[in-house]
């Protein structure tokens, strides 16, 4: 039984099915340079990387927007690129220009890769980061560890960037499906160990992100998408019962009902681009969903804002809900604006 006097974890309880007084939020990207607080830490770490990997300043800059508006979630300060980084890819981050890494285009650089199972060595400071904020969260509020799904990360490694069409992964994909899959499985097994040290540490929830799931036609998808995703759900599953996972394949579109039923993930997070209609009639039933305010919205304020949010709540905020953008939150968002969305989410009775 649980404990009555135990605060309530209104994203734990969403992603169990269970009703709240108002749908729980958080928002991706909620502790970063929109935030005055945070770009004076940023200032002070050195560069990115550092940052990611300095318990105490990645505590402090997700603790920052939990002091500010009272989010229902924190989600662990770090970066996907973490993983290629323990896996000897190194990574480095430059102004101006976003995540920088030596590409790996062929199987003997995949083969020269170092082995999954050095990631939780490798990445023992991200735990310890994780560790210090299952102590310093408020009791209410529920820790998130994360990961980049398999895809998502692969087209970091073989382009040595980030790309609009993700070609150079595309192109090695298809030309060479069993070199590429040899990377997907090397980061199936990596990413699980990667999730499974921050369950360890104090990880309540955990969310993969495959920020450019859209970008693959549907044979692709189904390939290189969903199968990876489904054998990670599977693996952490099978090690931590208990633990939810939140997917956000973006882009998805009409694939996305599949994916959530063949992934067996306990929450969909949804772009900017599904409708909640659509959400709620076709996926609700399959679990809890989690999205979908454009982040430009959050920029913009004002009426449309609010109009929009609240079709959004009235339209999810009746079954297995949480409420997030569609995406993160951009740098020239308004902190202010980010306070009256939280407010007016906590104010919703539904």
């Amino acid at each position: 039984m649980s404990d009555p006097k135990a605060p309530e974890k209104k994203l734990l309880k969403a992603l169990a099915g269970e009703k709240t007084d108002h749908p729980p939020i958080w928002l991706m990207r909620q502790a970063g340079r929109y935030l005055p607080e945070y770009r004076k830490v940023r200032a002070d770490a050195g560069s990115f990387l550092d940052l990611c990997y300095s318990p105490r300043l990645a505590e402090e800059v997700t603790l920052q927007p939990i002091r500010r508006y009272g989010f229902d979630a924190a989600i662990l300060f770090s970066d996907i690129l973490v993983v290629p980084d323990a896996l000897g890819q190194k990574v480095a981050f430059r102004e101006g220009e976003g995540p920088v890494l030596e590409p790996v285009t062929d199987a003997a650089g995949i083969a020269a890769l170092d082995s999954p199972s050095d990631v939780k060595q490798a990445l023992a400071p991200v735990y310890e980061t994780v560790a210090r904020l299952r102590e310093s969260l408020p009791s209410d509020v529920t820790l998130i560890g994360f990961a980049g799904a398999p895809w998502t990360v692969a087209t970091y490694m073989v382009g040595g960037r980030g790309s609009p069409d993700q070609g150079a992964a595309k192109l090695l994909a298809y030309r060479e499906p069993e070199t590429f899959q040899a990377l997907i499985d090397i980061l199936v097994e990596a990413t699980v160990e990667h999730l499974s040290a921050q369950v360890e540490a104090g990880a309540e929830v955990l969310q993969l992100f495959d920020t450019w799931a859209g970008s693959l036609p549907e044979l692709s998808f189904e390939r290189f998408a969903l199968k990876p995703a489904k054998a990670i759900r599977a693996k952490l599953k099978a090690r931590f019962p208990h633990i939810p996972v939140i997917a956000f394949p973006r882009g998805a579109g009409g694939m996305a009902e599949r994916y959530f039923l063949e992934t067996e993930v306990d929450g969909l997070s949804l772009d900017t681009g599904v409708s909640p209609a659509v959400a709620r009639d076709r996926l609700q039933s399959i679990g809890c969903v989690q999205g979908n305010l454009d982040p430009l919205l959050l920029v913009a304020g004002g009426d449309e804002m609010r109009v929009q949010a609240a079709h959004i709540l009235e339209t999810l905020g009746h079954g297995p809900f949480i409420f997030n953008l569609g995406h993160g939150i951009v740098p020239q968002t308004p902190p202010e604006h980010v306070g009256e969305l939280v407010r007016l989410v906590k104010d919703w009775r539904g």
